[in-house]
Parts: structure tokens; sequence; C-alpha cells
């Protein structure tokens, strides 16, 4: 079983930064991608970023053109805790933020297998 945890969220003036953090816990070691995914009101969940060992042996980092440049992924192992750095935020980053695992494609939303409850993400202008 697996759980994920967010936290971080909260409001922020545009131009602001933000980290989040998914804390995670049970049998996580068959993860091929853990990644971040948003939604804001009305709209789809998209893919914001991703770490995937999908396409060769080592985890990559991918992300959403919307957020390339703005946003860093990482993880820390020994805690088993998966960031997602937010800097230069926009009011279009608004939205709930879910950090979830799959064991395949880091971008396709039907690939994940567990997802977090989502922490909300508010940018004023």
């Amino acid at each position: 079983q697996v759980q994920l945890v967010e936290s971080g969220g909260g409001l922020v003036q545009a131009g602001g930064s933000l980290r989040l953090s998914c804390a995670a816990s049970g049998r996580t070691f068959n993860s091929v991608s853990m990644g971040w995914f948003r939604q804001a009101p009305g709209k789809d969940r998209e893919f914001v970023a991703a770490m995937s060992r999908s396409d060769g042996p080592f985890y990559l980092n991918y992300y959403a053109d919307s957020v390339k440049g703005r946003f860093i992924i990482s993880k820390d192992n020994a805690a088993n805790t998966l960031y997602l750095q937010m800097n230069s935020l926009k009011p279009e980053d608004t939205a709930v933020y879910y950090c979830g695992l799959s064991h395949g494609s880091y971008s396709s939303f039907s690939d994940y297998l567990y997802w977090g409850q989502g922490t909300q993400v508010t940018v004023s202008s």
C-alpha cells in the first residue's frame, strides 16, 4: 500500500515562490515515474513535472512547457519525499497540486496508480 501526503501550498503574490512536498510511504520502490499534476477549477488535471526512468535506467526530469525554467522537481531518497520548487509564480499557476506515482508514463494521467490528497496553490496578481 502506498500513501502520498502533499504539503506546502498557500497564497502567494505573483512573482513569488513556494515549495511543495510529497511524503511517500509504503511500497514506492517499483515506481517508474513520480510526478506533479495540477487541476484548476473547471479544467482537467494536467501534467506539471515528473522524475521518470521510463526512457532508461536513470531518473530524468521532465516539465510541462508552461512551467519549464520556473519549476524544479527533486527528490530526497532518504526522506522518501518528492519536492516541487515553484518560482516566478503566475496567477495562471493557481490550482490544486497533486503528486502521484506511476508504473508507466510520466505524463499520462491514466498511468498514475497512486495520488495524494492535493494542496491548494493560489497566486494573486
